[in-house]
């Protein structure tokens, strides 16, 4: 390569590269207000899950509070069915089925979950809808934010960020609710007499909702939330994804609607941009899938409005796969899924089976470790015990305890404890063993506590039994 070839290449080569800024300002996004069926479909889904979010708190079942995770007492209430710490491994179980189910359902339908029921969404949406229903409409709103402070500005932002704030102390509010009961924490905030990680957390939840819907947005669910970055490793060309299709809309242009389908020589698309205007993170999907993409069909909902003025066919902006935009066919069944679902109703049918077969009833014994033994004036070696009893049972039980392992052994002390539902008891008892039954200096030993009135309620734990050395 000769000199004046390089000097051409450097001459060339700033105007070719764009330039990025990697810490270039957030541009606010104006979304523009839409109806259709996939809004209907998202109104139908969100909306649900948030009334039950608002709601199961102040539901009673069984004279107790529907949905109760109670820290301080370590017992956690879902429904009728009562858990303690010891079913953690159920609830890590319950979490991979989850976490399972959501791989499921993207393999199959994409970002669905993100679009019509995530959380962030749902909130979004009805701090996005307090906003039009402040400061207007999306061409309003960028006129508002660029005029100069009047009181008309004022009030209808104190109006908006108020709104936001009231829908923030709900959420927080509820969130707490699940922890404490709410029914009482409700009069403890408004008398100012709640307990300081009570008005902490309530704090806290509050203004993290109005930061995360009200403020951020959609950098949550492009840089802060994990799922955008993994999901594509769960597509396939057969997964239903939020696409424009290119041979039926280029070249865009816009024209008017007494033009006949197919007279220009254009596409479908009139490049309106009405796309963008109702994207909640602001991406074009006529630029092809994007990371940003939360798969919430507005775009279908927008691109299909223009479709019905225009007399043209829906679905230039549709749920489509990769094989049906290349000219295929999408494959509904395919071994992954049929594979995925198998594995899943496998899953959820072990959790129900543990969920309804598990004993309500919890036992530890403890040796005391200060006094290995003590002999008897009869001569017979006795070891101290704790028992840890728990009835984990919304009932009230009658349990004896019994003990095997020795010949001849006994337990000197009441055999016989009764316990109300949730309720932990310690239990001290001796053990006498005469010492021509013990073979060695350690011996294991059984103790087990069965429900007088419900022998299937029982549990078994050992322990040792030292006596001294020969």
């Amino acid at each position: 390569m000769s000199d004046q070839d390089l000097i051409d290449l450097r001459e060339i080569a700033p105007a070719e590269v764009e330039e990025i800024d990697l810490y270039q300002r957030r541009e606010k996004i104006y979304t523009r207000e839409i109806e259709g069926f996939y809004q209907r479909i998202r109104l139908f889904s969100g909306w649900p899950l948030l009334l039950g979010y608002l709601l199961l708190p102040w539901t009673s079942w069984d004279n107790r509070q529907a949905i109760l995770f109670d820290l301080p007492a370590r017992k956690f209430y879902i429904l009728g069915l009562s858990f303690w710490p010891q079913d953690f491994p159920m609830l890590a179980f319950m979490l991979i089925i989850a976490a399972f189910a959501l791989f499921a359902v993207t393999t199959f339908a994409g970002r669905v979950w993100c679009g019509y029921t995530c959380p962030q969404t749902v909130w979004t949406s009805i701090f996005m809808w307090l906003e039009q229903k402040t400061e207007g409409s999306r061409n309003q709103r960028i006129k508002l934010d660029k005029a100069p402070w009047s009181l008309e500005k004022v009030t209808r932002k104190i109006f908006k960020h108020g709104s936001w704030l009231f829908v923030g102390f709900v959420t927080g509010f509820t969130f707490v609710g699940y922890f404490t009961p709410i029914r009482e924490l409700l009069p403890d905030l408004v008398t100012l007499s709640a307990g300081q990680w009570a008005t902490s957390w309530t704090i806290f939840f509050t203004l993290a909702t109005y930061i995360n819907a009200g403020w951020m947005r959609e950098q949550v669910c492009k840089y802060m939330c994990p799922y955008a970055r993994f999901q594509s490793v769960m597509f396939d060309h057969d997964t239903l994804i939020v696409s424009y299709d290119k041979k039926r809309g280029e070249p865009r242009g816009s024209r008017k609607r007494s033009i006949e389908h197919g007279e220009l020589a254009v596409g479908d698309c009139v490049d309106c941009s009405l796309c963008v205007q109702v994207c909640p993170t602001g991406i074009d999907i006529r630029d092809g899938l994007q990371y940003e993409c939360i798969g919430c069909a507005l775009c279908i909902d927008a691109c299909n409005s223009v479709m019905d003025k225009m007399a043209y066919p829906r679905g230039l902006i549709r749920y489509t796969s990769e094989h049906e935009l290349e000219g295929g066919k999408t494959r509904w069944l395919r071994p992954r899924i049929i594979g995925y679902f198998l594995v899943l109703c496998l899953m959820v049918g072990v959790f129900w089976y543990n969920v309804f077969s598990r004993i309500p009833l919890d036992l530890t014994a403890i040796r005391d470790r200060t006094q290995l033994y003590s002999i008897t004036d009869s001569g017979a070696v006795e070891n101290i015990y704790t028992l840890q009893l728990a009835n984990m049972d919304n009932d009230m039980h009658t349990f004896d305890v019994t003990i095997e392992g020795i010949e001849g052994a006994s337990i000197v002390g009441t055999t016989r404890h009764t316990l109300n539902g949730g309720e932990v008891r310690s239990i001290s008892l001796r053990v006498s063993v005469e010492p021509g039954e013990l073979d060695s200096p350690s011996t294991e030993l059984d103790f087990t506590a069965v429900a007088v009135d419900k022998p299937s309620i029982n549990a078994t734990t050992e322990s040792r039994f030292m006596r001294p050395i020969r």
